[in-house]
């Protein structure tokens, strides 16, 4: 029973450069396992409902995601659970700290732009942790690149092999269809929003494939198959599964179309919950205690009730609702009597929950990103660090009556990890640091409109703010004395140092050779 349901289940993660079509895809995945009925767009006025997972308010307005949402459903005996991520670089942290808690991920590229910088960044940490990659090249009912130079690109900008198991007939206006080589089935285009399109087994070689498509263009696909068995290798399930080839798939998302064979292959090919590297051992799916860590925090879930929710990844063993389990940093143990799961915001109870899920747990405050929860053993999960940040702003109060409500409002939405708080030694002014613009308008829009707190922001010429430590108390005691104007705390109250350039970060670690920078929070 435990084997059996360990092993159904898929945990992935959506990945592209903004406006690939990630949210679209997610919406059709969610439409084939019945999570939804009818899918939502992310921007359209004729369709009022908008996309499951771009639930929150700012979301909604500006037709792009900025925070990482869960959601489960069943297709086929199999429990998937699907993480879609935010595109935009200035939320890359978020997205970063995501595939720590996946075991595969999906990666959608326009047809049209083929691979963006973003993309390519994330690319990396799926290489370097060793994930394995399905892609989905999106938006072939619009004209785009050829899908032969599309590939190319996908090998030289990703630094992976691929192997198509779904080819395109045409694109664009002409766009007829996909053949799946992966069932030796047809897939005819139909453009539907929200209907599923039907799939049929037919002999390549066959008249009536001819009849079907028309003479040129069933000709033009024997060729393309030709070909492709030709320059790629046969596919092979374990090269997937070692990150060494990536299978590509071809499709609109908003046509819901070509998602149904990317579904189909990824529930079989997929990895089942995999093993989990922690500073002490590797913790094994199928161990009976149970393990999970904390790798995001959401505030305001339910804007009436102030509250927060630390999302769980399981590593190990079962979780059961009411059970005591260790919480490691805090050396306490904790109960959760209503521990839940996501279909994006609406949430159930549940009463228990296996390896490779996801559980939200209600937090008051016990948690922060990377704490480890057991059932006793001392263990410590690794790779989630917050980066160095590399834009600042004093945040200021702009209304003194709403003092509290700032001071709560900063303190939940910090503690998301979505930026970084840091008090100022010499005047105990609060700046806020983030990788990029965007995350200052949400900070702004999300304090007014969920805490009623409006904040006014003021420039302050930053270059770095770096974590430092050191050996030598002398020294660092000279270094705090002499760099007292540079000096702040963070929100765990850890010593930074604020560079203004670049140069003075370079002189700082040349004067002082036994002081330690170090630009992420994990040392």
């Amino acid at each position: 029973m435990y084997e059996q349901e360990i092993n159904r289940r898929r945990t992935f993660a959506i990945i592209s450069h903004p406006d690939a079509g990630k949210t679209t895809l997610t919406e059709k995945l969610l439409l084939f396992g019945g999570a939804i009925h009818v899918a939502g767009a992310v921007k359209s006025n004729k369709i009022k409902k908008t996309a499951t997972s771009d639930w929150m308010e700012i979301e909604k307005q500006r037709g792009i995601s900025v925070a990482t949402s869960v959601m489960g459903f069943e297709y086929r005996d199999f429990k998937i659970n699907i993480l879609d991520t935010p595109g935009h670089q200035d939320f890359a942290e978020d997205t970063f700290r995501t595939l720590t808690a996946v075991d595969s991920v999906i990666i959608v590229v326009d047809s049209a732009k083929g691979v963006e910088t973003q993309t390519r960044r994330l690319m990396q940490v799926c290489t370097m942790r060793k994930t394995p990659v399905m892609i989905f090249v999106n938006k072939m009912d619009r004209e785009g690149k050829n899908p032969f130079d599309l590939l190319d690109e996908l090998e030289a900008e990703l630094g992976i092999h691929v192997r198509p198991l779904s080819w395109p007939i045409n694109s664009g206006a002409k766009f007829k269809g996909v053949y799946n080589i992966y069932q030796d089935k047809l897939n005819l285009y139909t453009p539907n929003k929200q209907r599923i399109s039907e799939t049929i087994a037919v002999d390549v070689k066959s008249n009536e494939f001819d009849e079907m498509v028309g003479e040129d263009d069933a000709e033009q696909l024997r060729n393309d198959l030709e070909l492709i068995e030709g320059v790629y290798n046969p596919f092979s399930k374990q090269d997937y599964l070692d990150a060494n080839v990536a299978p590509v798939f071809f499709g609109s998302a908003l046509n819901t179309f070509g998602v149904n064979e990317l579904l189909d292959c990824f529930v079989d090919i997929a990895p089942a919950p995999l093993p989990v590297a922690t500073e002490e051992r590797i913790v094994d799916p199928h161990e009976e205690p149970f393990t999970g860590f904390v790798f995001k925090i959401h505030a305001n879930m339910d804007p009436n009730h102030r509250s927060c929710i630390a999302f769980v990844k399981i590593c190990s063993g079962k979780f059961e609702r009411n059970k005591a389990y260790n919480h490691i940093r805090l050396g306490k143990s904790f109960k959760f009597a209503s521990p839940t799961c996501f279909m994006a915001q609406k949430k159930e109870t549940v009463d228990e929950a296996f390896a490779g899920d996801i559980v939200g747990l209600p937090d008051t405050g016990n948690f922060k990103i990377g704490d480890t929860l057991t059932s006793g053993e001392l263990l410590h999960f690794r790779g989630l660090p917050s980066f160095s940040p590399e834009m600042f702003k004093y945040i200021e109060n702009a209304d003194p009556m709403k003092t509290k409500q700032l001071q709560k409002g900063l303190d939940q939405l910090m503690g998301e990890g979505v930026a970084q708080l840091f008090t100022h030694q010499m005047n105990g002014r609060k700046i806020i640091g983030t990788v990029g613009q965007l995350q200052f308008e949400v900070i702004e829009y999300r304090l007014l409109h969920e805490y009623g707190a409006q904040c006014r922001w003021q420039p302050i010429p930053l270059f770095k703010a770096c974590w430092i430590e050191s050996d030598d108390k002398k020294q660092l005691d000279d270094f705090m004395h002499r760099k007292a104007n540079y000096l702040a705390k963070d929100k765990d109250g850890r010593d930074v140092f604020l560079a203004e350039s670049n140069y003075l970060l370079q002189m700082a670690q040349n004067d002082f050779p036994h002081i330690k920078f170090h630009f992420t929070s994990e040392f």
